[in-house]
């Protein structure tokens, strides 16, 4: 018997499920492959973390760790991924306000 699962998973996980007596089947995966299913893990981790309680932090270590990999796809290192996060930061602002757009009343134009 065997159980499909058809995802990427971390590193370790063909060790430990070795380790628990069972034989894993992997492949490793060209560039562009690696890039669509690093995106189909991050919406993954996504719907996680909006389903999780108390393990949101594990949820949200999961999605960093993801975007990691994403960033290193196009060839940017975690550093020059952090500094385009704060110039985007200076340039348009970041969340802290909690603000909420809710609608746009367009002015009247001549």
């Amino acid at each position: 018997m065997s159980i499909r699962y058809d995802k990427l998973v971390r590193d370790r996980i063909p060790d430990i499920i070795q380790a628990q007596g069972h034989h894993p089947v992997t492949r490793i995966l060209d560039d562009a492959s690696y890039q669509v299913v690093l995106l189909a893990k991050l919406a993954e981790e996504t719907r996680e973390a909006q389903e999780a309680a108390e393990d949101l932090p594990d949820e949200l270590a999961d999605i960093v760790e993801v975007i990691q990999a994403l960033a290193a796809t196009v060839g940017m290192s975690w550093t020059q991924l952090l500094a385009l996060v704060a110039e985007k930061r200076t340039r348009r602002g970041g969340f802290e306000k909690r603000i909420f757009l809710e609608t746009v009343e367009l002015a009247n134009e001549p």
